[in-house]
């Protein structure tokens, strides 16, 4: 029976093979190498949440009721009897309490956009700070940032069907935001929401927009980003034998295939055990959405909570003195909601997209990169990232800085007052902080490489005196502490050339010299082969 099973298996192979050659294809694609690094992983939860996001989707749309059509619910849920809500609303109702797992599908798919949104911050964080979106990774990691992009719109507008009041206050701020941009958002809003908030197209545009619109958008971009991970090859960390030009690890077939697959069904179960044991968004408690009701200690899920924190912050009048609302011929302008929820959420992302481009060009550092960075060996890229990631945990702690204060009985006003101080504050001290941290750590590193581990022994020589004995490092313990490029900051020509005519774009490249020295004019240079000669000759 098995002989028989292999001629049929290889003979359709043979015959899909001779009408399509797929075979050389597929013995490339199965030979292709993969770092083997637990932080590789993030991606994989990623896509494996994604697809969970997918199943679980399909399930969902075969229940919910796109409509924001008044009706009065007559359901098993006895706190909603004769209550008046939308189509979407009571859909979901009985979604959760009247089709058989109804509610543990629901939670999946909640949970799974949690992690699936979690799963590409923390992999891009992965990528920022061993320096992955290095050339030719810069278009990659594009593509990433326009998936976090993806990700955070369709977790937002799926989080706004149900049209309870806790997503409709969501979909009010939005609306606020859209008019306080300058003369089109009054338009835009009107465009969005079909008339005057909230209209009666709104869900239906949701709708489209999450189960086909944006999944589509992401389907389309993890096909491009895995398709470029191919082409420039998969990157990895420093060790023996690894180069810029070699790539050491496991193939794709059938090591690498077989422990993906085991992975997406731990990721699947996981997945499953918290939505099972988890309650999440029980809209139940909350109500369909009325404008008048607005709760207390409430807040959107964790990806949206910094814009929340940011409009808490912002005050009404700058220094008691300028208003942050001003009346314009005619025109209404709103900087205290246009400056932290339009201009600072686009600075901030600005930011976080060009910057590859922003450290090329201000490094000089243009090469072609596919052994990774410790993160102790680039300082001020270090710094910048936990700067960064301080300054978005302080707009999400000020996004619940109700739950805060009433947790810890703190005020609110204190507690808005030491935020709006520490936004400027703590970001620019967690910069100097994390560089000297990395500055500290390379130190350690050379001395280990130049004086080898300790090993707590101590030994009298004859002539009395006493020393520590140290193991010296193998050669790939070294190799992984001396593998990095010593870059000097940018060397340019002098302002004036020999006649003392002043040289043409001189304060540009003055100031390309300037951000360049920011990154590298204080360095711990690698050990040289020389010094580590000269260590161990006085070692011996």
């Amino acid at each position: 029976m098995g002989a028989r099973l292999d001629a049929a298996a290889a003979g359709t192979a043979n015959y899909v093979d001779e009408r399509t050659s797929i075979g050389g294809f597929v013995k490339f694609f199965a030979r292709k190498l993969f770092p083997d690094h637990w932080s590789f992983m993030l991606g994989e939860i990623a896509l494996y949440s994604f697809v969970v996001l997918l199943l679980s989707g399909v399930f969902l749309t075969a229940f919910f009721v796109p409509s924001m059509t008044i009706v009065t619910y007559d359901g098993p849920l006895a706190t909603m009897q004769g209550v008046e809500m939308s189509e979407a609303f009571a859909s979901t109702l009985h979604m959760s309490f009247e089709v058989p797992g109804g509610l543990l599908m629901r939670q999946i798919h909640h949970w799974s956009a949690l992690l699936f949104t979690a799963a590409i911050v923390t992999h891009m964080a992965r990528v920022f700070f061993t320096g992955a979106f290095r050339k030719p990774r810069e278009l990659n990691w594009l593509v990433g940032f326009t998936l976090m992009i993806l990700s955070l719109a369709a977790g937002f507008s799926g989080y706004s069907l149900p049209d309870d009041v806790l997503s409709g206050n969501g979909l009010r701020i939005i609306e606020g935001v859209f008019r306080s941009i300058p003369i089109v958002g009054e338009y835009a809003s009107y465009w969005v929401f079909g008339g005057e908030f909230p209209g009666e197209i709104l869900i239906p545009r949701l709708f489209t927009m999450h189960i086909l619109l944006v999944p589509g958008l992401i389907l389309v971009l993890i096909a491009l980003h895995l398709f470029l991970v191919f082409l420039h090859k998969h990157t990895q960390y420093p060790g023996g034998g690894r180069t810029h030009k070699n790539v050491v690890g496991l193939p794709l077939f059938p090591v690498y295939t077989a422990k993906a697959g085991g992975f997406f069904f731990v990721v699947f179960g996981i997945v499953a055990l918290v939505a099972a044991v988890f309650t999440i968004n029980p809209v139940w408690n909350y109500g369909p959405y009325d404008p008048s009701p607005v709760s207390a200690g409430t807040q959107p899920d964790w990806y949206i909570l910094f814009v929340d924190g940011a409009l808490r912050l912002m005050p009404g009048w700058l220094f008691d003195i300028i208003p942050m609302e001003w009346e314009l011929w005619g025109y209404t302008l709103s900087l205290n909601i246009l400056i932290p929820a339009v201009i600072l959420p686009g600075l901030f992302f600005g930011f976080v997209a060009l910057y590859p481009f922003i450290e090329a060009w201000a490094t000089g550092d243009r090469g072609e990169k596919h052994v990774l960075d410790r993160p102790r060996n680039a300082p001020v890229r270090t710094g910048i990232g936990v700067a960064t990631i301080t300054f978005y945990v302080i707009l999400v702690m000020e996004g619940s800085n109700d739950i805060i204060a009433n947790l810890f009985h703190l005020s609110l006003n204190d507690l808005t007052y030491f935020f709006r101080i520490g936004i400027f504050v703590l970001p620019a001290l967690a910069f100097w902080i994390t560089r000297r941290l990395c500055f500290g750590l390379q130190r350690k590193d050379r001395e280990l490489v130049l004086h080898g581990k300790e090993t707590g022994r101590i030994v009298r020589h004859e002539h009395g005196e006493y020393q520590e004995v140290h193991e010296p490092l193998t050669d790939d313990e070294r190799w992984i502490l001396v593998s990095y490029e010593d870059i000097a900051p940018l060397e340019i020509e002098p302002e004036f050339n020999d006649r003392g005519v002043r040289r043409k774009g001189y304060r540009w490249d003055r100031f390309k010299q300037q951000l360049s020295r920011i990154y590298f004019e204080k360095r711990i240079s690698p050990v040289t082969p020389e010094e580590l000669a000269e260590a161990q000759h006085s070692h011996h």
